[in-house]
Protein backbone atom coordinates (compact mmCIF):
# COMPACT_ATOMS: atom_id res chain seq x y z
CA UNK A 1 0.00 0.00 0.00
CA UNK A 2 2.72 2.39 0.72
CA UNK A 3 4.38 1.32 -2.31
CA UNK A 4 1.33 2.45 -4.24
CA UNK A 5 0.54 5.91 -2.39
CA UNK A 6 4.00 6.89 -2.66
CA UNK A 7 5.57 6.04 -5.85
CA UNK A 8 3.18 8.20 -8.56
CA UNK A 9 5.80 7.24 -11.60
CA UNK A 10 4.60 3.77 -11.14
CA UNK A 11 0.63 4.71 -10.73
CA UNK A 12 0.99 6.49 -14.33
CA UNK A 13 2.64 3.67 -16.13
CA UNK A 14 0.44 1.10 -14.80
CA UNK A 15 -2.57 3.44 -15.67
CA UNK A 16 -1.19 3.74 -18.85
CA UNK A 17 -0.77 0.19 -19.57
CA UNK A 18 -4.03 -0.99 -18.26
CA UNK A 19 -5.78 1.62 -19.91
CA UNK A 20 -4.74 -0.21 -23.36
CA UNK A 21 -5.23 -3.67 -22.30
CA UNK A 22 -8.39 -3.37 -20.73
CA UNK A 23 -9.62 -1.27 -23.81
CA UNK A 24 -11.02 1.44 -21.64
CA UNK A 25 -10.01 4.17 -19.20
CA UNK A 26 -7.99 2.47 -16.54
CA UNK A 27 -9.14 3.86 -12.98
CA UNK A 28 -7.40 4.52 -9.56
CA UNK A 29 -8.78 1.11 -8.26
CA UNK A 30 -7.30 -0.68 -11.07
CA UNK A 31 -3.99 0.44 -10.76
CA UNK A 32 -4.54 -0.20 -7.12
CA UNK A 33 -5.46 -3.99 -8.21
CA UNK A 34 -2.29 -4.05 -10.41
CA UNK A 35 0.38 -2.93 -7.39
CA UNK A 36 -1.76 -5.49 -5.51
CA UNK A 37 -1.18 -7.89 -7.81
CA UNK A 38 2.37 -7.52 -7.85
CA UNK A 39 2.90 -7.79 -4.09
CA UNK A 40 1.04 -10.88 -4.19
CA UNK A 41 3.56 -12.59 -5.93
CA UNK A 42 6.54 -11.49 -4.34
CA UNK A 43 5.02 -12.86 -0.89
CA UNK A 44 4.76 -16.16 -2.60
CA UNK A 45 8.20 -15.67 -3.69
CA UNK A 46 8.88 -16.74 0.07
CA UNK A 47 6.62 -19.76 0.13
CA UNK A 48 8.43 -20.93 -3.48
CA UNK A 49 11.97 -20.44 -2.48
CA UNK A 50 11.30 -22.03 0.97
CA UNK A 51 10.34 -24.73 -0.45
CA UNK A 52 6.89 -24.65 0.59
CA UNK A 53 5.43 -25.46 -2.32
CA UNK A 54 2.05 -26.74 -1.11
CA UNK A 55 1.14 -23.46 0.05
CA UNK A 56 0.44 -22.95 -3.29
CA UNK A 57 -1.99 -24.10 -6.41
CA UNK A 58 0.49 -24.34 -9.37
CA UNK A 59 -1.24 -26.06 -12.53
CA UNK A 60 0.72 -26.91 -15.14
CA UNK A 61 -0.25 -26.35 -19.59
CA UNK A 62 1.75 -27.42 -22.16
CA UNK A 63 4.48 -28.74 -20.12
CA UNK A 64 4.51 -32.25 -21.70
CA UNK A 65 5.83 -31.66 -25.21
CA UNK A 66 9.27 -29.88 -22.90
CA UNK A 67 8.70 -33.36 -20.30
CA UNK A 68 9.13 -35.17 -23.34
CA UNK A 69 12.00 -33.44 -24.51
CA UNK A 70 13.97 -33.59 -21.02
CA UNK A 71 13.22 -37.19 -20.83
CA UNK A 72 14.96 -37.73 -24.36
CA UNK A 73 18.20 -36.29 -23.65
CA UNK A 74 17.06 -33.10 -25.05
CA UNK A 75 17.38 -29.59 -24.47
CA UNK A 76 15.16 -26.41 -25.12
CA UNK A 77 14.68 -22.63 -24.82
CA UNK A 78 12.22 -21.26 -22.13
CA UNK A 79 11.54 -17.63 -22.58
CA UNK A 80 9.60 -15.87 -20.33
CA UNK A 81 8.66 -11.91 -19.42
CA UNK A 82 7.96 -9.82 -16.73
CA UNK A 83 4.26 -10.96 -17.26
CA UNK A 84 3.65 -12.98 -14.19
CA UNK A 85 6.26 -14.84 -12.02
CA UNK A 86 9.51 -15.77 -13.41
CA UNK A 87 10.15 -17.54 -9.68
CA UNK A 88 7.84 -20.46 -10.61
CA UNK A 89 10.06 -21.46 -13.15
CA UNK A 90 13.07 -20.82 -10.84
CA UNK A 91 11.75 -22.84 -8.27
CA UNK A 92 10.66 -25.58 -10.26
CA UNK A 93 14.08 -26.00 -11.73
CA UNK A 94 15.70 -26.03 -7.94
CA UNK A 95 13.47 -28.48 -6.15
CA UNK A 96 12.62 -30.97 -9.15
CA UNK A 97 15.04 -33.20 -10.87
CA UNK A 98 13.05 -33.82 -13.71
CA UNK A 99 13.19 -30.38 -14.77
CA UNK A 100 16.69 -29.68 -15.19
CA UNK A 101 17.07 -25.44 -15.44
CA UNK A 102 19.57 -22.77 -15.53
CA UNK A 103 18.12 -19.48 -16.18
CA UNK A 104 20.07 -16.57 -17.32
CA UNK A 105 19.44 -13.29 -15.79
CA UNK A 106 20.58 -9.78 -14.29
CA UNK A 107 21.41 -9.74 -11.08
CA UNK A 108 22.28 -6.24 -10.38
CA UNK A 109 19.08 -4.83 -10.59
CA UNK A 110 17.64 -5.34 -7.50
CA UNK A 111 21.12 -6.81 -5.67
CA UNK A 112 19.66 -6.24 -2.03
CA UNK A 113 16.44 -8.85 -2.79
CA UNK A 114 18.38 -11.43 -5.08
CA UNK A 115 20.29 -11.45 -2.18
CA UNK A 116 17.80 -11.82 0.48
CA UNK A 117 15.38 -14.55 -1.59
CA UNK A 118 18.65 -16.76 -2.06
CA UNK A 119 19.30 -16.78 1.40
CA UNK A 120 15.78 -18.62 1.76
CA UNK A 121 17.03 -20.85 -0.45
CA UNK A 122 20.77 -21.50 -1.82
CA UNK A 123 19.45 -24.11 -4.11
CA UNK A 124 17.82 -21.62 -6.52
CA UNK A 125 20.64 -19.30 -6.69
CA UNK A 126 22.45 -22.27 -8.08
CA UNK A 127 20.27 -22.64 -10.81
CA UNK A 128 21.15 -18.72 -12.32
CA UNK A 129 23.52 -17.98 -14.65
CA UNK A 130 24.27 -14.03 -14.22
CA UNK A 131 24.24 -11.99 -17.60
CA UNK A 132 27.03 -9.78 -18.30
CA UNK A 133 30.06 -11.70 -17.26
CA UNK A 134 32.79 -12.73 -19.35
CA UNK A 135 31.53 -16.71 -19.21
CA UNK A 136 27.83 -15.94 -19.42
CA UNK A 137 27.52 -17.17 -22.89
CA UNK A 138 30.41 -20.25 -22.14
CA UNK A 139 28.48 -21.27 -19.42
CA UNK A 140 24.89 -21.03 -21.21
CA UNK A 141 26.54 -23.50 -23.83
CA UNK A 142 27.84 -25.90 -21.51
CA UNK A 143 24.11 -25.97 -19.31
CA UNK A 144 22.68 -26.95 -22.75
CA UNK A 145 25.35 -29.16 -23.71
CA UNK A 146 24.07 -31.10 -20.08
CA UNK A 147 20.66 -30.89 -21.75
CA UNK A 148 19.59 -27.93 -19.06
CA UNK A 149 16.62 -26.45 -19.63
CA UNK A 150 18.02 -22.61 -20.49
CA UNK A 151 15.51 -20.32 -19.23
CA UNK A 152 15.54 -16.27 -19.59
CA UNK A 153 13.30 -12.81 -19.96
CA UNK A 154 12.58 -11.42 -23.25
CA UNK A 155 10.95 -8.46 -22.44
CA UNK A 156 13.20 -5.30 -21.14
CA UNK A 157 16.65 -4.51 -23.66
CA UNK A 158 19.90 -3.37 -22.36
CA UNK A 159 21.63 -0.50 -23.15
CA UNK A 160 24.11 -2.34 -25.32
CA UNK A 161 21.76 -4.84 -26.46
CA UNK A 162 20.69 -5.30 -30.13
CA UNK A 163 16.36 -4.18 -30.86
CA UNK A 164 14.19 -4.98 -32.98
CA UNK A 165 10.74 -2.38 -32.94
CA UNK A 166 7.18 -4.79 -32.74
CA UNK A 167 3.62 -3.22 -32.58
CA UNK A 168 2.67 -3.81 -28.92
CA UNK A 169 -1.15 -2.67 -28.00
CA UNK A 170 -0.93 -0.70 -30.78
CA UNK A 171 2.15 1.09 -30.06
CA UNK A 172 6.05 0.76 -31.41
CA UNK A 173 7.88 -0.55 -28.39
CA UNK A 174 11.43 -2.41 -28.78
CA UNK A 175 12.13 -5.51 -27.47
CA UNK A 176 15.58 -7.91 -27.35
CA UNK A 177 16.39 -9.88 -29.90
CA UNK A 178 19.57 -11.08 -28.05
CA UNK A 179 17.38 -14.36 -26.84
CA UNK A 180 16.52 -15.45 -30.08
CA UNK A 181 20.48 -15.51 -31.35
CA UNK A 182 21.62 -17.16 -28.21
CA UNK A 183 18.81 -19.68 -29.43
CA UNK A 184 20.27 -20.13 -32.86
CA UNK A 185 23.78 -20.51 -31.49
CA UNK A 186 22.89 -23.25 -29.38
CA UNK A 187 20.82 -24.88 -31.96
CA UNK A 188 18.00 -25.47 -29.35
CA UNK A 189 13.90 -25.23 -30.46
CA UNK A 190 12.38 -21.94 -28.41
CA UNK A 191 8.91 -22.51 -25.84
CA UNK A 192 7.53 -19.74 -24.04
CA UNK A 193 6.13 -19.48 -20.24
CA UNK A 194 4.04 -17.39 -18.70
CA UNK A 195 3.72 -17.97 -14.42
CA UNK A 196 0.29 -16.20 -14.31
CA UNK A 197 -1.10 -15.23 -10.82
CA UNK A 198 -4.67 -16.28 -10.86
CA UNK A 199 -5.71 -15.06 -6.84
CA UNK A 200 -5.45 -16.43 -3.93
CA UNK A 201 -3.01 -18.99 -3.50
CA UNK A 202 -3.16 -20.06 -7.12
CA UNK A 203 -0.68 -19.89 -10.24
CA UNK A 204 -1.40 -20.94 -13.97
CA UNK A 205 1.87 -21.57 -15.59
CA UNK A 206 0.91 -21.28 -19.51
CA UNK A 207 4.00 -23.48 -22.00
CA UNK A 208 3.80 -23.29 -25.55
CA UNK A 209 6.27 -23.52 -28.50
CA UNK A 210 7.24 -21.02 -30.32
CA UNK A 211 10.14 -22.27 -32.95
CA UNK A 212 11.58 -25.44 -33.50
CA UNK A 213 15.38 -25.44 -34.21
CA UNK A 214 15.84 -22.42 -36.64
CA UNK A 215 18.64 -23.28 -38.92
CA UNK A 216 20.39 -20.16 -40.94
CA UNK A 217 23.50 -19.00 -42.37
CA UNK A 218 24.86 -16.24 -40.71
CA UNK A 219 24.08 -13.30 -42.68
CA UNK A 220 20.22 -14.45 -42.30
CA UNK A 221 20.43 -14.48 -38.36
CA UNK A 222 19.36 -11.10 -37.37
CA UNK A 223 16.33 -10.71 -39.74
CA UNK A 224 15.08 -14.49 -38.72
CA UNK A 225 15.83 -13.20 -35.02
CA UNK A 226 13.45 -10.04 -35.71
CA UNK A 227 10.98 -12.66 -36.93
CA UNK A 228 10.20 -14.69 -33.91
CA UNK A 229 10.58 -11.66 -31.73
CA UNK A 230 7.46 -10.55 -33.61
CA UNK A 231 6.08 -13.61 -32.66
CA UNK A 232 6.64 -13.63 -29.24
CA UNK A 233 5.52 -10.31 -28.83
CA UNK A 234 2.23 -11.08 -30.22
CA UNK A 235 1.80 -14.08 -27.91
CA UNK A 236 3.00 -12.02 -24.79
CA UNK A 237 -0.06 -8.81 -25.72
CA UNK A 238 -2.27 -11.63 -26.02
CA UNK A 239 -1.63 -13.30 -22.53
CA UNK A 240 -0.80 -9.83 -21.37
CA UNK A 241 -4.73 -9.02 -22.45
CA UNK A 242 -5.90 -12.10 -20.91
CA UNK A 243 -3.88 -11.46 -17.40
CA UNK A 244 -3.35 -7.53 -17.72
CA UNK A 245 -2.36 -7.19 -13.45
CA UNK A 246 0.17 -9.79 -14.32
CA UNK A 247 2.05 -7.04 -16.36
CA UNK A 248 4.86 -6.20 -13.95
CA UNK A 249 7.05 -3.32 -15.72
CA UNK A 250 6.13 -0.52 -13.52
CA UNK A 251 7.68 2.31 -16.05
CA UNK A 252 6.83 3.79 -19.53
CA UNK A 253 7.03 0.49 -21.39
CA UNK A 254 7.28 2.34 -25.22
CA UNK A 255 9.53 5.52 -24.40
CA UNK A 256 12.15 4.83 -20.87
CA UNK A 257 14.78 2.81 -21.00
CA UNK A 258 14.43 0.16 -18.06
CA UNK A 259 18.03 0.70 -17.09
CA UNK A 260 16.35 4.10 -15.03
Amino acid sequence: MLFFLTRGSTRRASREFLTLALGRQATFGDSYEHHRTFACTILDRVYLLSGRHDRLDIRLDGAQPILDRIEAGSSCMLLGSHLGSFEVLRSLGAHDDAFPLRVLMREDQNPAITHFLHTLDPDVADVVIPLGRPDSMLRAQEAAEQRCVIGLLGDRATRDEKTHTCEFFGRPATFPTGPMMLAMLLGLPIYLFFGLYQGGNRYGVYFESLADVVKTDRGDREVRAAELTEKFVARLEHYARRAPYNWFNFYDFWYADPDD
